[in-house]
């Protein structure tokens, strides 16, 4: 048995208590944190729409992986867009824009006009820019203009098991907090924001979404929320980078009562796609 095969049944068994609680609560999870596609340096395992159902998902915040090195980016919401819509509801799409690109106000125009799109994804250590430079700037208060939700990936993966020729370091989200009190109606969120980056960079924020993906350590949840209002952390599953199982585990182990664990694991989502 290797060993991708013994986490991804042993996760399973641990979490089937978790899954069979949701289940008989009236209100779902939405995974805010779901991507299709595969990614460049290592096989990820297969997480499909029934896959996400029988964990009790049901919906999810879906980006592409194929926006990480792509540059054309229209092609790739194109197919992101015809996937989600394949789903019967459940995946619902998050476009990528590159700020550098030239055409990214047209990819904008698409992602509204022709998909339909209520979220964008953000990738700026992967495509190169920092929330200081003005293109970020400019790409914020389109987004919000458009009455879109955005999501700002702060890191794909540790750097410690990044391929050497592809560093991508985790994006400074230091300016992030003043441009968002300068920019109040935006609606905004830090994916895989680890605790190290929350109590620094963060800290103080409160007009911000985060989700759990990368919030480690027994405990992590409810050690988070002593900083982090309960009504802007969301249930992210990373998936399928990481077994969707992870995150549920942390609910589970959490120890939140009902009311709280239901705001995580969907109303607070809700919330953010407005």
């Amino acid at each position: 048995m290797n060993r991708r095969h013994f986490i991804a049944t042993t996760t399973t068994l641990l979490a089937a208590p978790a899954l069979q609680i949701h289940a008989e609560e009236p209100q779902a999870m939405l995974d805010v944190n779901f991507s299709l596609g595969e990614w460049p340096t290592r096989d990820v395992p297969a997480v499909d729409v029934a896959g996400l159902r029988r964990r009790g998902i049901s919906h999810a915040i879906t980006g592409s992986l194929e926006a990480v090195l792509h540059r054309d980016l229209a092609a790739v919401n194109e197919r992101l867009a015809t996937a989600c819509a394949a789903s019967g509801g459940v995946l619902l799409p998050a476009g990528c824009l590159n700020p550098l690109l030239p055409a990214w106000q047209e990819d904008l125009r698409r992602c509204v006009e022709e998909h339909g799109m209520k979220v964008l994804r953000l990738l700026p250590a992967c495509h190169g820019y920092t929330l200081e430079s003005p293109v970020f700037r400019e790409c914020l208060d389109a987004v919000t203009k458009c009455g879109l939700a955005l999501q700002i990936v702060a890191q794909m993966e540790d750097v410690r098991t990044q391929n050497p020729l592809l560093r991508m370091p985790p994006v400074d989200l230091k300016p992030l907090p003043a441009l968002l009190k300068a920019t109040p109606q935006a609606r905004v969120m830090v994916l895989n924001a680890n605790s190290a980056i929350i109590t620094t960079a963060l800290r103080g924020c409160n007009s911000l979404w985060l989700d759990c993906a990368m919030i480690e350590g027994v405990g992590g949840l409810e050690n988070t929320l002593q900083i982090w209002p309960v009504d802007k952390l969301c249930l992210g599953t990373h998936a399928p980078f990481f077994y969707p199982e992870a995150a549920l585990l942390k609910m589970q182990e959490s120890g939140l009562s009902g009311e709280k664990a239901a705001q995580i694991a969907e109303r607070n989502a809700r919330a953010f796609l407005g």
